[in-house]
């Protein structure tokens, strides 16, 4: 079973953007920056659909995605992560609600049109070095 590390939270809620990305039916890759992500669970993380078209039309022919986030430690060390593992798309609902209301607290332009929730199935290290690339 997954399970974030204080690390790993420490890293979303310091982070941004993270970046999401899909493929295409016919396996044309996608990679989005999306500023408004954090991890809600466990083992999930939201990411708000404010300009998402080639995302969720890839969502819906293929579920799997990989979501990746790196932030600056206090130590000065830069550190990351890749998550991978299915996603939903929410368009009413609890999270949907509490989505748009944290991104019009602070781009009241936006619209958020939806969630994208993954559930987190594997971890990879992203940090330079040795073990970059390692699942955890």
């Amino acid at each position: 079973m997954i399970q974030f590390t204080d690390e790993m939270k420490i890293i979303a809620a310091k982070g941004e953007p993270f970046v999401i990305a899909t493929t295409s039916p016919d396996g044309e890759p996608n990679a989005v920056p999306i500023t408004f992500a954090k991890i809600i669970s466990s083992d999930e993380i939201l990411l708000v659909d404010n300009f998402m078209k080639k995302t969720i039309q890839n969502l819906k022919a293929n579920s799997r995605v990989s979501v990746s986030v790196w932030a600056k430690m206090d130590t000065g060390k830069s550190t990351g992560y890749q998550f991978k593992g299915k996603a939903r798309e929410e368009k009413s609902g609890e999270l949907f609600t509490s989505a748009v209301e944290w991104t019009k607290s602070t781009a009241p332009q936006l619209n958020p049109r939806g969630v994208i929730i993954v559930k987190v199935d594997s971890i990879y290290t992203t940090t330079a070095g040795i073990t970059a690339g390692n699942k955890i």
